[in-house]
Parts: C-alpha cells; structure tokens; sequence
C-alpha cells in the first residue's frame, strides 16, 4: 500500500497546471453509452476513478480507449455493441460512487440496468434514492435487492420532477435519462455544479434539447437518437482550490494554468478575509502566500455556488494556521470532519461539535504518522505535511489517487519535498 513522505518547511514557488476535472470526465464517460456512435473526450485526467470507470464501461461492451501524453489526455468511447443485460458489479462500483451514472444512461438506451449499490469516499449516505425517484417518475421500474439496484423500461416518457434534495450526481443521472425520453422533461431543485452544465455542453453537442443548465430548473425535450461528438473536459476547479490553499499555507508564490476562476469565486472571497493576495487572469491564478500572517475566518459549506464542501477539509488545514479561531459548518454532508482527528496528531487545534469543527489557531504542526479516510481528507493532509515540522508519513494514499493527477510529481514540482514510497503507477502511453 503507498505511501506519501512530505518533509514541510518550503514554500511552494513556481507554476502548477490544472488537471481536467474527475467529476466532469465520470458523467461524460457514462455520457457516451447514450449512442452507439464514437464519443471523444479530450482533457481526462489520469486519476483511478477514470481507470475504474474505463472498465465499468468496458464490462457492459463499450470500447474504450484511453491515452496519456504529457501534453494530451484522451478517452475514445464507442457503445454501439452494449450488453443486452448490461450489469455494473459490486467489484467495480464499491470503490466509486459516480458508478451510479450509468443507470439513467442504460435505462434509456437499451431499457435495462442492473447496478450495484454504489460504493466510494465514506463521508456520508449520499443515498441513490435520488436517482431511483427521477427514474420512476420518467416511467422506469425499479428493484432494489440483494445490493443491486435493477431498472427496466420500454420507453422513458418526459415528466415534471423536483429533486426532494439537491444532488450532483442525482441531476446528472436523470438528466441524462431524460434527453432520450419521449417529450419533455422539466427537473427542478437541480444542482448548478460547472460539471453538470459542462455535462448538458456534451449532451447538446451529441443532439440533445437541454436549456437551463446552470440554474434550478433544467428543462429537456427527448431526441430519438443522439450523435457522436468531440469534447474538452472543464478544468477541475477542486484540484485548483487544492494547490491554491497549498500555496496561501507555505507562504509560497504559485501560478495555476488552465483553469477557470469563474468556478472559484466563493474560495477567493473567503482568501481575501484570511488575508491571501490572489491575481485571477482569463484561464489562471496566482496566489502569493508571503503577505503577512494568515487570519482566521469561518466557511460554510453549500451548494455551488457557495463554498464547496470538497474543499473543506484544505480550508481546515489552512485554518490551523491562521491567527484566532475559524469554525468550519460542513452543511452538505454528515461524518465529514475525519481528518480533523489526524490533524490534531499533527498539533492542531481542533474540537468537532454535530456539523461543527472549531479550529484554534496558530499551533505549530511537527511530524506524525498519519491515516487518510476519504478522498479530500487526503489532500487536507498532504497541505498541512507542507507545513509540519520534520517528516511525515501519509498512510492509505490510494485515496487521493481517485482524484489528484500525480499529486506528488506536481508539488515536487514546485518545491515540496515529497515522495511516494510503494506501488508505482503506471506510465504515460501516447495518444
């Protein structure tokens, strides 16, 4: 099993390119099983989630090419010889909970689906029964046993759906089930993520009839058929965030390359009380970390457009740094303050009430041994070992694999000392 060892005390001084974003690419590769024609998406990263999601689709008959380079990330997906009886297996979908996406997909297009009830970070419930009400309601029949989640449908027929809660994945999902459903569709309560607009940008180049992406209210009208088509995945504004709070907390001076700050304006608003100098360009960031001591300030997390709560656990290694107390209210999921406990064996500060964690600051950070939980608990880590005194040891890294493109080559990149000791990944191949 890897592990990361991260020597703090250097500020991190250079440039950092942005990764396209995991949480686009996992709905646009499920996007492709909506046509039996190619679907091209350029811009992929190359993280594990992509890697399972390739399979997945390779197991219900897709093919699925998948190509590294250093200056292009490419994936090729072709479905026009899917399952009749397609089925995503426990195996695959326990490690990753956007498996969920392809229900609506496969309902749609060949009337059948057979999911296992999906797995990956264990922040929370975040139930699939979001999913399995929109999916009723545009005429599916739903089965719900032995850990599968089993859709049958003629023909989906359009409907008006509020989503009881909003939800990511859940909007993605119907979403994509409505854009072959006979008439029109109307979802309210949606979620206005950049990934499920940038989903609906897909979706309208292979054919669909989509407005609304963007706001509460998305409004479909079914298509017989839809097309191939070529697409560029959005920058992934979480690894961003990520490397943009890396820099406030070393004191360092980063510049980040091709990403939009349009997805980051509740982060950079939040800088500005903490006290960071950030310098926003059409598809850049710079953050100088070196403008005099950080000053605590509380988050809340919301839905976009206000703080996300995959950033929360960075902001909290931030905080600990920060001159008085910051309290952080995790608003979107419960169980998600994990990382707090490690933290605090690193010296900081923290005690976790409900929903709340109150970070006291500033507390020298020194070395410790530490265990990641969940995906962005790791990158919480990984921000305050840049800081510790002496050498840490991240343990269970595998993962921040599901989401950070070669976490470690890019820090080292800009400074950090950092390595990664156990299994190596896999090298590039060309496109």
């Amino acid at each position: 099993m890897d592990k990361f060892v991260i020597r703090g005390g250097n500020p991190l001084l250079g440039t950092i390119r942005i990764s396209g974003a995991k949480n686009a690419a996992l709905p646009a590769m499920a996007a492709a099983l909506l046509t039996d024609e190619p679907v091209i998406l350029d811009n992929i990263p190359q993280v594990r989630d992509i890697e399972t999601e390739r399979k997945l689709l390779a197991a219900m008959g897709a093919e699925v090419e998948l190509g590294y380079g250093r200056a292009h990330h490419r994936t090729t997906i072709c479905a026009a010889n899917l399952s009749a009886n397609p089925e995503a297996s426990y195996e695959l979908v326990k490690t990753m909970r956007a498996s969920s996406l392809v229900l609506g997909p496969l309902v749609a297009r060949v009337g059948y689906a057979r999911v296992s009830i999906p797995g990956g970070c264990a922040i929370g419930a975040r139930p699939i029964d979001l999913h399995i009400k929109g999916l009723e309601k545009l005429g599916a029949t739903i089965v719900n046993a032995h850990g599968y989640i089993e859709a049958r449908a003629k023909k989906l027929k359009g409907a008006h759906y509020a989503f009881d809660k909003i939800t990511v994945t859940g909007t993605e999902d119907i979403l994509m089930a409505a854009v072959l459903a006979e008439g029109e569709t109307v979802l309210e309560n949606c979620a206005r993520e950049p990934e499920v607009v940038d989903l609906a940008r897909l979706l309208v180049k292979m054919g669909a009839h989509i407005t609304g992406a963007g706001t509460s209210t998305i409004q479909i009208e079914g298509v017989e058929k839809l097309h191939g088509a070529r697409h560029r995945i959005i920058p992934d504004r979480i690894e961003a965030a990520t490397f943009i709070l890396a820099g406030a907390l070393t004191g360092g001076d980063l510049m980040l390359t091709e990403c939009d700050p349009k997805h980051l304006t509740s982060l950079f608003n939040k800088l500005e009380e903490v006290g960071v100098k950030v310098r926003v360009g059409e598809d850049c960031v710079r953050v100088m970390g070196d403008a005099g001591p950080l000053k605590a300030s509380d988050i809340t997390t919301e839905e976009y457009p206000g703080f996300p709560t995959d950033v929360q656990a960075q902001y909290m290694a931030l905080a600990t740094q920060a001159e008085g107390t910051s309290i952080v209210t995790e608003n979107i999921f419960e169980n998600r303050f994990m990382h707090a406990q490690e933290l605090c064996r690193m010296g900081a500060n923290i005690k976790v009430e409900g929903r709340r964690a109150i970070v006291r600051g500033r507390t020298p950070l020194s070395a410790a041994a530490v265990q990641a939980s969940d995906l962005r608990a790791s990158a919480s880590l990984v921000l305050a070992a840049l800081v510790a005194q002496d050498e840490t040891i991240i343990d269970r890294v595998y993962h921040i694999d599901r989401g950070y493109e070669r976490i470690e080559e890019k820090l080292r990149g800009v400074g950090a000392q950092m390595k990664r000791i156990g299994t190596i990944l896999p090298k590039r191949v060309g496109v």
